[in-house]
C-alpha cells in the first residue's frame, strides 16, 4: 500500500459501490494499515441524513467496520443544513477535523452537496489529502468528489434534463485532474432498459459529455470495485471485482481489478490529443455492457449453455438483492428456450445449489426478505423448494 517516509501516507480511496461488503475488507484493512495503527476515524452521515432509517444505516456501517474491518469508526452527524444545534454542530465538526480517516457512502449526492455548501466539510476533506491521511467515498458520496457531480435521482426518477452540479472537486485538488466521478458503472438493475452509468444509460450519458467542457472527463468505476490512490506515490491501484473506465468523447480507457495504473496515465487517457500515447489503447465501449446484456444476447440467439454458464456466473458473485432477484427470471427463459429433449433437472442443479446455499446464507442473518426472494425467483422458474424435517429439497415443476 501506499506509504512515504515523511509523516502519515494520503490515501484517497473512491468506491462504485459494495463499500461495506466482504470483497472490500482487504481493501479497507490495507488503507487503515498505511495511515496507522490508532487513526481517529469518522463515519460522515450527510448523504442519507434525509432517510428515516439514519440512525440504522450508520450503526451497520459502525457494525460492519468493527466487526469485518477491526477499527471502530465513530459517527460524526451533519444531517441538515443550517444544522439544528449549532454547538452540538460545533463539536462534530471538530471531530471531523482531526481524524485522520474520513468515510461517506450511499444516500443523494444532491442532498450531500446542499448540506455542505459553505460549511467546513470540503476544508477537512482537503486539509485531510494535504497533509496526510485517508479519505474513503463511495457511492452517493463518490460522485461528490470531482469538479462536477451527476444529480442522479432528479434525471433518473424526476425526469430533469441531464445537467451537471459544481461538485466540491476534492478530487481535483487532490490530483490536478479536472474530472467528474461516475460509480455504479455497470450498474443493471434495469433489466429491460440500460441503467449502466450510476442509472443513467447510453443516451443521457452522452448528453452529460456534451455539456464539459473540453479538458474535462469521466471517470467510471464498477459496482464492488474502486480506486486507491497513493497521493505521494502517484500510484493508482483497482481494487473488487470490476473495471475502472477514464472516458472521453465517448472512448473508454479500462483497467481491471488486481491491476495498477498512475495519475499521470489517467491524465493522458483524459486528454483528447494524447490517447494513443498510453500503454493500453482506449477501446470503444463494450457491446455487451453488463453480465445482464450479456445473458439477454446469448438468450435472443438461442445459445442456452452459454446463458447457463452466464447465469452461474453472477449467482455465485450476487451480492445486492436486486442481482439475486434477477437470477430466477433468467433461469425460467432459459429452461423455456430449451428446443431440444433434455434433462432440465440435471441442467439446472448447480444453479439451484448455489441459489439455495444464497437462501440458507440469508435466514441464518435472518433476511427474511432476501430468503423470500430468491423463493419466488425459483418458483417462477418452476423450481419448487419444500423445507423438510430432512433438508431442502427442490424439483422442477411442469
Amino acid at each position: 500500500m501506499f506509504r512515504h517516509d515523511r509523516g502519515m501516507a494520503r490515501i484517497l480511496t473512491i468506491l462504485g459501490s459494495g463499500e461495506t461488503s466482504p470483497t472490500m475488507v482487504t481493501p479497507h484493512q490495507r488503507i487503515f494499515s498505511s495511515i496507522g495503527r490508532d487513526v481517529r476515524a469518522v463515519l460522515l452521515d450527510s448523504p442519507y441524513g434525509f432517510q428515516e432509517n439514519a440512525d440504522e444505516l450508520t450503526e451497520r456501517a459502525q457494525q460492519y467496520f468493527r466487526e469485518s474491518v477491526g477499527r471502530e469508526v465513530n459517527a460524526v452527524s451533519f444531517r441538515s443544513a443550517p444544522p439544528h444545534d449549532l454547538t452540538d454542530h460545533a463539536t462534530q465538526m471538530a471531530t471531523l477535523n482531526a481524524a485522520e480517516w474520513i468515510f461517506a457512502g450511499p444516500g443523494s449526492p444532491t442532498y450531500a452537496l446542499r448540506t455542505w455548501a459553505g460549511s467546513a466539510v470540503p476544508g477537512a476533506l482537503n486539509r485531510r489529502l494535504r497533509d496526510g491521511g485517508a479519505v474513503t467515498f463511495a457511492s452517493a458520496a463518490a460522485l461528490t468528489l470531482g469538479k462536477f457531480t451527476i444529480p442522479v435521482y432528479e434525471i433518473y426518477k424526476v425526469g430533469q434534463d441531464p445537467h451537471w452540479l459544481e461538485g466540491l472537486n476534492v478530487f481535483g485538488t487532490a490530483t490536478g485532474l479536472n474530472a467528474a466521478i461516475v460509480p455504479h458503472w455497470n450498474n443493471a438493475e434495469g433489466g429491460t432498459h440500460d441503467t449502466r452509468f450510476c442509472w443513467l444509460g447510453e443516451r443521457r450519458l452522452v448528453a452529460l459529455e456534451s455539456l464539459l467542457p473540453d479538458d474535462a472527463f469521466i471517470i467510471g468505476i464498477d459496482e464492488h470495485t474502486g480506486i486507491v490512490i497513493g497521493l505521494d506515490s502517484g500510484a493508482v491501484e483497482i481494487v473488487g471485482k470490476g473495471t475502472f473506465v477514464v472516458r472521453k468523447h465517448g472512448v473508454e480507457w479500462i483497467r481491471h481489478a488486481g491491476e495498477t495504473t498512475s495519475l499521470d496515465e489517467i491524465a493522458t487517457a483524459g486528454s483528447a490529443e494524447q490517447t494513443q500515447a498510453v500503454d493500453q489503447p482506449l477501446a470503444a465501449p463494450s457491446e455487451s455492457g453488463s453480465a445482464a446484456d450479456e445473458i439477454r444476447t446469448a438468450l435472443d440467439s438461442g445459445d442456452t449453455a452459454t446463458a447457463l454458464a452466464l447465469i452461474a456466473d453472477v449467482n455465485r458473485h450476487a451480492e445486492t438483492t436486486s442481482e439475486r432477484g434477477e437470477i430466477g427470471a433468467w433461469i425460467a427463459r432459459a429452461i423455456s428456450s430449451l428446443s431440444a429433449p433434455v434433462d432440465v433437472t440435471a441442467t439446472v442443479a448447480p444453479l439451484v445449489t448455489l441459489l439455495l446455499e444464497l437462501r440458507a446464507a440469508a435466514r441464518a442473518d435472518k433476511r427474511w426478505a432476501d430468503s423470500d426472494l430468491i423463493r419466488d425467483g425459483l418458483a417462477a422458474a418452476r423450481i419448487e423448494v419444500r423445507d423438510t424435517p430432512d433438508g431442502v429439497q427442490w424439483e422442477v415443476t411442469s
